[in-house]
C-alpha cells in the first residue's frame, strides 16, 4: 500500500497516452464502495466470544484428528496383509487426517470472516519498486494486520492454531514408518535390508528363462549383440499372493553376449561368464530403477531414470551418473542340455546402495 503523497507524486509524474480512446461527454461514474455492513461479532461482544470459542475449538478438533490418525496407524496394523485389515487401516487413518485438515481449514476461514478486521479500502497501483517510505509502510501494514487480526492478542486461537498445524504433519511422518519392512518374531531378519537384498531366488543349477513367458534359454540361441530379460525358472510357479512381485523385483537379470576377448574379467570371476555371455542384475544401484537399455556398439547399460551408465565389458562398473557401485553379476554356466543355468545366487546385495552397503 502506498502513502497518499507517493500516489500524488506518481500521478503528477506519469501521464498515460490516450491512444485510440475517445472522450465521451457522459463517462461512467465510479459507483464507489457499497455501505459497510457490520457483522454480529462487531456489534455483539457475546457473538465475538462465541466466534473465538468456535475457532479454537475447531483448531483443537484438528489436533485431535491428527492424534487419532497416528493412533489408528498403531491400532489397525496392516502387517497381516489381510484385505479387511488394510481397509480398516486406510479408513480410520484417512478419517483422522480428513478431520484434521478440514477442521483446520474451517477454523481459519471462520476466524478471517468473523473476527479479523472487516474494512473495505481501495489499494492504488504503484511501481514494483516502491520508495523507502512505501517499504516502511509495508512493514507497518504487517503490524496493523497483526493488530487487526488479533493474532497477537487472542492467545487461545494462536496457540491452538500452532498446535493444529504442528499436529497435522505428524500423521504423514508416521505413515513413512509403514514404508520400511518390519521384523517379526518368526522372521527376525525381515526388517534387515542386508538380509532382504542379499538373497534372491537364484540358486545353483537354476535355469535362466525369458521374462515373462518362462522359456529356457540355450547358450547357442544367444547371438552377439543380443540382450535377454531373464528371471529364475522357479519364479513362474510363484503366485502373486506368495510374493511374486517382491521376488521378481530382486531377481530380474539382463543377459548379453559379447566376444570373449572383449571381456575384462578378474581372476576370481573367470568362470562367471560362458563363452562371452554375461548376466547382471537389472536393478540399478542408485535408486532401484530397471537398467534395461543396452547399447550394442559401446557395450554400455543405461538407467533411464537418472542416466547412470555401466560398462558391461568391465564388470558393469559405473562410468557415468549417480550410481555408487557396479551392478552385481550373476555367475552362469550351461547344463548337460546346453541350457544356461546359474552357478549360485548373487554374491552381494542387489539394488540401491544403503547405509550398510555403499
Amino acid at each position: 500500500m502506498a502513502h497518499d503523497d507517493d500516489s500524488q507524486a506518481l500521478d503528477r509524474a506519469y501521464q498515460p497516452s490516450p491512444g485510440l480512446g475517445v472522450a465521451v461527454s457522459d463517462p461512467v461514474q465510479n459507483p464507489g464502495l457499497p455501505p459497510h455492513r457490520e457483522r454480529m461479532t462487531d456489534k455483539d461482544p457475546r457473538a465475538e466470544k462465541t466466534a473465538v470459542r468456535t475457532v479454537y475449538t475447531l483448531f483443537y478438533l484438528s489436533l485431535a484428528g491428527s492424534i487419532w490418525a497416528v493412533a489408528a496407524y498403531m491400532l489397525f496394523p496392516i502387517e497381516s496383509g489381510a484385505l479387511i485389515d488394510i481397509r480398516q487401516n486406510n479408513l480410520f487413518i484417512g478419517l483422522g487426517i480428513a478431520l484434521a485438515l478440514l477442521a483446520l481449514g474451517i477454523g481459519a476461514i471462520h476466524w478471517s470472516k468473523a473476527l479479523m478486521s472487516d474494512k473495505e479500502h481501495v489499494e492504488l497501483r504503484h511501481p514494483t519498486r516502491g520508495k523507502d517510505s512505501t517499504r516502511e509502510a509495508a512493514i507497518k501494514a504487517f503490524a496493523d494486520a497483526n493488530e487487526e487480526s488479533g493474532f497477537g492478542r487472542r492467545t487461545m486461537i494462536r496457540n491452538s492454531l500452532f498446535a493444529a498445524i504442528v499436529a497435522s504433519i505428524i500423521p504423514g511422518v508416521t505413515l513413512f514408518r509403514g514404508l520400511a519392512p518390519h521384523s517379526t518374531p518368526d522372521d527376525p531378519t525381515k526388517g534387515d535390508p542386508v538380509a532382504l537384498l542379499k538373497h534372491t531366488m537364484w540358486d545353483e543349477g537354476m535355469r535362466l528363462v525369458r521374462d515373462p513367458d518362462g522359456t529356457p534359454i540355450r547358450a547357442a540361441d544367444v547371438t552377439l549383440g543380443s540382450a535377454f530379460h531373464v528371471i529364475p525358472e522357479d519364479l513362474a510357479e510363484l503366485g502373486h499372493d506368495e510374493g511374486y512381485l517382491e521376488e521378481k523385483a530382486k531377481a530380474i537379470v539382463l543377459m548379453m553376449r559379447l566376444r570373449p576377448e572383449q571381456l575384462i574379467e578378474a581372476e576370481d570371476r573367470k568362470d562367471w561368464s560362458y563363452d562371452g555371455i554375461v548376466a547382471y542384475s537389472k536393478v540399478c544401484t542408485h535408486v532401484g530403477c530397471p537398467v534395461a537399455l543396452y547399447e550394442q556398439q559401446t557395450h554400455h547399460l543405461l538407467c533411464p531414470c537418472h542416466q547412470s551408465q555401466f560398462d558391461v565389458t568391465d564388470h558393469a562398473k559405473v562410468i557415468f551418473g549417480p550410481a555408487a557401485r557396479p551392478l552385481p553379476q550373476l555367475p552362469i554356466t550351461v547344463d548337460d542340455e546346453g541350457y544356461l543355468i546359474a552357478r549360485s545366487d548373487f554374491t552381494e546385495p542387489v539394488g540401491p546402495s544403503f547405509w550398510e552397503r555403499h
